[in-house]
């Protein structure tokens, strides 16, 4: 697999000096980004975090974490998942986020793994990956993704909605998979990027101030990073997908799992639930956090950041 060089605006991402993003084309030839930035050369560990964003999310969103995990000894590599960020979408109205089915993003992996063994990142290699970039990493390890261990923050393993939509949600998002209107937005949902039309009073995502307005500030400089709801394709797509992850045993890796109090985007029980039968896991409960620990304060961030250490330390959990 051949890479070149795509853009990378570290004027809003605040990563690490060396920061560097690839072009990459997939098996079935879709147009993906690929991020790195590399660990402080005075650093005496090493090892190399594959982090998968979440849905709406883009490389440029954790450049202040890559510069917090630079610092602890760790690269970061991540994407911009097909559907997403500067990556290929599948409709000319690119404000929708659509995949077809899950499986596609593991062709996105392969691309991944590809460019760290090519620039022979360090290893041991650790996964994290947040909300949707949880779901489609717990399908990786079942898939054999060559990591030590995995860090989840609030993974979409279940989609928050009322019980009485769900049975609505499938029949109509199943209908309109099969039908040309695939590509139409979920019901319910805006064309516009959340942080764009939320003020932080009460939003969803953090309860750190600073970090939110960095969000903020990132989807006004580059708005073409940002996404609004997801299509009826996708939301068919996630739903059958996290019904058959919830029916698979954990895998047989340590993971540590983050998930906060104040969690409203993704569904709870599922995360509680597979973190009780998973032998070699823990799940950590953030008191008052919101759906994502890694913008939240810096106290919560170390939180992960440390759970990342053993890991890749090899040592128990």
């Amino acid at each position: 697999m051949t890479f070149s060089p795509a853009p990378l605006f570290e004027n809003i991402a605040q990563g690490p000096a060396g920061g560097r993003a690839f072009w990459a084309q997939t098996a079935d030839g879709v147009r993906i980004r690929l991020g790195h930035w590399p660990r402080a050369e005075v650093s005496t560990q090493s090892g190399t975090v594959l982090l998968f964003p979440g849905r709406t999310e883009y490389i440029e969103k954790y450049g202040l974490i890559a510069s917090e995990l630079a610092e602890r000894g760790f690269d970061t590599l991540t994407i911009d998942w097909r559907g997403q960020g500067l990556a290929d979408r599948p409709d000319q109205d690119r404000v929708l986020g659509h995949v077809g089915d899950f499986s596609e993003y593991a062709l996105d992996i392969d691309a991944m793994v590809a460019l760290a063994e090519a620039e022979d990142l360090p290893r041991p290699y650790v996964l994290v990956g947040h909300s949707m970039g949880g779901c489609i990493g717990l399908r990786a390890l079942h898939n054999g993704l060559d990591v030590v261990g995995a860090v989840f923050t609030a993974p979409m393993w279940g989609i928050t909605m009322a019980s009485a939509l769900r049975p609505v949600a499938w029949s109509l998002s199943w209908a309109l998979h099969q039908s040309p209107w695939r590509l139409m937005r979920s019901p319910g949902t805006t064309r516009e990027t959340y942080v764009s039309i939320q003020p932080f009073e009460d939003n969803m995502l953090t309860t750190d101030r600073d970090m939110y307005a960095l969000m903020q500030a990132q989807a006004k400089a580059h708005p073409e990073l940002t996404l609004g709801g997801p299509t009826a394709g996708w939301l068919y797509a996630a739903l059958c997908e996290t019904r058959d992850l919830m029916r698979k045993p954990a895998p047989d890796l340590p993971c540590v799992t983050f998930l906060g109090t104040h969690e409203r985007i993704v569904e709870a029980p599922p995360i509680h639930a597979l973190m009780a039968r998973w032998p070699k896991g823990r799940l950590e409960i953030a008191d008052g956090c919101e759906h994502e620990v890694l913008m939240e304060n810096i106290t919560e961030r170390t939180r992960v950041y440390e759970a990342l250490k053993t890991l890749a330390a090899g040592k128990s959990l």
